[in-house]
Formats: structure tokens, sequence, C-alpha cells
């Protein structure tokens, strides 16, 4: 029999990956990565020029489209993969990202009317021109004790779905009105798939994802969405949105959202017909993609920022833990998310600020001992993601003599981040959720051995490392694999296919070594002392980014 094939797209902040993977055992067989033409939007409009506002980060949606294609067509051919011997397409989104649209499908920037117009493009993840809105959400929420509130840690982020939405209502009032559709960029993908690419799409065939809702957009297996008078304490305009701007049918990842259309299938160079799975927030994706099927197990999904993901069996309520949702990552489990907003980028940041190599800061931080030689950084350079839940906060450096070099503050930061993802786990055990094991993936793994050691000192305990690369894109094949059916693929539950087709590399496991452990925990105690969200050192930091 000829070997069979699932599809993954996964659309990341700068470009989109898509690999054509055996289902029997997992391989690559071809990948391809597109950048996106316009990149991350955030300084002027693609054609007006218009000068944007600082913290603002949008996008272009024809480069999602046209980067698909041109990396899903390449994926093919360099895999010799005939279109025939595909059987499904999983796709992975940055979230929350997310876009007003037109019914049929057409994103309000591409209207003549609202070119010029920032609130009428998409809006990238790391967005955050929407601290007030956030701030109203959060408070009344609070005020009106709601009980959704506690799912998500007493915090609502910066970076989520309604905070953005609200914004369009306070700054542009005219893309609110003409707006008929709010929707996440993935299930806005995964609607131009199964019932497009637009102005084809009709609004009573649009798919959300549970695990995009969930996980951002405050939704609930039970409950739904937050209520109208919840809605309308925050702004009166706001209160219909759900009921009038937010057509849906929620279907979790790795089920089947439909069929991909004629001419979905004529711009990936596929057949028409294939099924093509819910869409999944990309970290999330790297939860299958790392080989983890089961409970207790975090796994870090390490890159520009970094995601940690934990299924588990018990349902509880974690201060600071960006979301708990029924079966939000895999069929049966509680699934909880974490992350952090600046990992990657904050390393990047010191190799530019010094013009050096990573290699080079890598080498040289590799010769100093835990603690950086008397440096400690605070991570938080995009701000806190979990446990604090507040963008208004930054980065710091204690320590800094006039002998300090690069490196300890490259170190610094490392160990940094390596606390803040302590500081989650200490959390979620204090809570009652077990977390035992460690799976890394993502691209820092691979390119930074020093850090994996530096996250096993830290927390005591050993990090092993997902076997493929493309853990997330593979994780976005799966799903794919999965929403094909057991008939087409062979697989009658996720843990079948989690468990052939991806694995956890046995020939390398980061393990503690017992004297950095020790120094570590009392640098731990200092960290925690700096970076306490009440202190003084927090509250400079938000009066800062208000002058």
């Amino acid at each position: 029999m000829s070997a069979r094939y699932s599809i993954g797209l996964d659309f990341g902040t700068e470009s989109v990956r898509a690999v054509a993977v055996d289902i029997a055992d997992g391989r690559i067989a071809g990948q391809a990565v597109r950048n996106y033409r316009h990149g991350v939007i955030d300084e002027r409009l693609p054609g007006s020029g218009a000068a944007l506002p600082p913290d603002y980060a949008l996008q272009h949606p024809r480069d999602w489209l046209e980067g698909m294609s041109d990396a899903c067509r390449e994926a093919l051919s360099a895999g010799r993969v005939a279109p025939e011997l595909v059987i499904g397409i999983g796709v992975d989104f940055t979230s929350c990202t997310m876009l007003p649209a037109l019914a049929d499908g057409t994103p309000l920037c591409l209207l003549e009317q609202f070119a010029h117009v920032p609130m009428a493009w998409p809006k990238l993840w790391k967005h955050h021109g929407a601290k007030a809105e956030c701030d109203r959400i959060n408070e009344v929420a609070r005020k009106r004790r709601e009980p959704w509130l506690r799912r998500y840690g007493g915090t609502i982020g910066l970076e989520w779905f309604f905070p953005k939405v609200l914004e369009t209502l306070n700054h542009a009032p005219r893309v609110y009105d003409a707006a008929e559709v709010f929707l996440e960029a993935g299930d806005w993908l995964v609607w131009q798939l199964v019932d497009g690419p637009f102005p084809r799409c009709s609004a009573a065939n649009l798919v959300r994802s549970t695990c995009q809702a969930g996980y951002k957009a405050m939704w609930n297996r039970r409950t739904g969405y937050p209520s109208e008078a919840y809605l309308a304490a925050v702004h009166p305009r706001l209160a219909g949105v759900v009921r009038r701007k937010m057509p849906e049918t929620p279907v979790p990842p790795g089920q089947r959202a439909g069929l991909l259309t004629d001419a979905a299938a004529e711009l990936l160079g596929l057949r028409a017909g294939i099924p093509v799975s819910a869409a999944i927030i990309d970290a999330h994706a790297g939860v299958p993609g790392a080989g983890v099927a089961g409970a207790d197990t975090l796994v870090m999904v390490l890159g520009t920022s970094s995601c940690h993901m934990l299924n588990s069996r018990v349902e509880k309520l974690v201060p600071g833990v960006a979301g708990v949702v029924e079966e939000g990552i895999l069929p049966g489990y509680f699934g909880y998310e974490t992350g952090q907003a600046s990992v990657g980028d904050a390393f990047a940041w010191v190799a530019r600020t010094f013009n050096m190599s990573h290699q080079q800061l890598n080498e040289r931080a590799a010769a100093l001992p835990p603690g950086s030689g008397g440096v400690l950084a605070i991570d938080w350079l995009n701000g806190c993601r979990t446990p604090l839940m507040d963008g208004r906060l930054s980065g710091a450096f204690a320590g800094i003599t006039l002998s300090t070099r690069p490196e300890q503050l490259y170190r610094a930061m490392m160990e940094a981040t390596g606390f803040g993802l302590r500081w989650i786990v200490d959390s979620l055990n204090e809570a009652g959720v077990p977390c035992r094991n460690f799976v890394a993936s993502g691209g820092l793994p691979r390119k930074s051995p020093l850090l994996m050691q530096i996250y096993a000192d830290i927390l005591g305990k050993p990090v092993r490392l997902a076997a493929s690369d493309q853990s997330v894109a593979l994780g976005a094949a799966i799903l794919g694999c999965l929403a094909a059916g057991p008939a087409a693929s062979g697989y009658r539950k996720a843990g079948q296919a989690i468990k052939a087709m991806a694995h956890i590399r046995d020939d390398l496991c980061y393990r503690p070594a017992p004297a950095a452990h020790r120094q570590y925990d009392r640098l731990y105690t200092l960290y925690r002392r700096l970076a306490d969200g009440t202190g003084c050192v927090a509250e400079v930091m938000r009066q800062l980014r208000q002058m």
C-alpha cells in the first residue's frame, strides 16, 4: 500500500511552515517555509503608509494565504507527495491574533474605506494596544465577581480576544460597526479552506476552535461566553457582540471542521474534499507534536516567547494561570496553559545591544557559574504573562557594576526565564495540579544546550527533548490525521496517533547538577522578591510605562 500523508500548516509570527507527514511513523517527507511579505506590521500600514502608535503589531491576511500556498506546494514537491495520498490537513496559528471581517470572509482591512485604519487590520498576538481595555474588562469582572474569571487565574490577558474587540470599539467605532464577524486568525484560515477563500464564505459555515475560544475568549463548554449583562457593564455597545458578531459552530482540534473546497485545493496544490481539522493554538499543537499523550507532563514550547502546556486529570483554579479548558488540548484531559511573553527575543535583545552573536555569548556564558557572577535579571521585556498577567511590566537587571560583561547579562536573562518557569511550576503544584515531568520543544532547545541545562538545574528535574525539531507543525499534521477519521488513518484514538507519529528523544536528557540546583534555590528566592507583582519594582515599572 502507498504511504499516506497529512499536511500540517503552522502559522507563526514571521512565517508559515508546511509539512507533509507520513501518518504511519511521523516522518516529515517534505517541508517548506515562507516568510510573510509584510512581516510584522508595527511601524506603518502597507499602502497608505499611515504611522502606527507604539505597542501595535498587525499582519496582512493575504500574506497568510500566499505564504500557505507557496509553502504547501513546495513541501509536496520536496517530499514527492502526490496530492491523492494526502488524507487530512491540520492548522495551528498564533493566538490571540484577531481580525474583523464581513460575513463573506473578507477582512475589513482589504476594503478601500478601511485600508488606512489600523483597527481594521488583524491584530497579532503580541499587539499590546489594548491596555486600558484589558484593565476595564478585569475591573468589571472583579467587581461583578464573574465566576468564569477564576478559570483564568483571576486575570484576563492583554493579548486576548475581548480586549482587542473593545479596543476596536473605543478607537474605531466605524470599524466595529462594519464588522459582521470578529474571529481568530486560525478560525479565519480554516474558514477559507472549508468554505472559501473569500468572498465565497458564509458565516453560517464558520467553525470556531474550542481551543482558541476557551483559552483566549473566556468560552466554556457548559456556560459559553461571558453574559450580555457583563459585556454591557463593560461597554453598552459591547452587549450584543457575541450574538451579532461572533457566529460559530464550536469544534475541538482534531475533529473535522469541513472539507477542502475546490478553490482552496487549487490554492494549495491538493485535491478537493480533504478533511480539515479545527484550528489549534500554535504552541498547543506542540503537545501532541512532542510525543506527549498523557497527564502531568509540562510541554515547554520555547521560541521568541514560550508557552507551557499541561494535560491533567484534575481541574483546579490556579491563580495566574492563563486558562484551564476541558479537552482544550487533548481529549479526556483538562488542558492548562501558561506562558512567558519574552524568552528568545530577550536573548536576542542582549545580542543586538552588544552587537555579538548568540554563539559568542553562549560560549562565554557557559563559563560563568550559576548566578552570572552576581547579576540577576527580571525577564519581562514584553510584559509578564504567567503568573502576573500584566503587560505593563518591563525588564530589569540588578547587580550591574563597572566590570559587568555582556555574557553576564546574557546568562542572567537565561536564568531569569528559568526562574519564571519555576514560578509557573510552583503555582501549579501548590494548587494541586501535578507537574512531574518536563519535555522541551521548539527552536531554542536545539540551539542552546546551556539554556536546557540551566532549566534542569533551576527546576531540579530532568528535562527531555521532543524528537522532532518541528513539533508544532507535526502536531498540526497529527490533528489533520485525526480529522480524516479512523477509516482513512487507522487511528481510533488520539493517543494512538501521537505515539505512532511523534516521539521524545531517548538519547539526550538534561539532568540537574546538585550543586547548581542548591545555588539556584538561593537565587530563586531573590528573584521572587524582585518579581513580586505588588512590590515597589513592579509598581515603578507600571508608572514608567505611563510616562
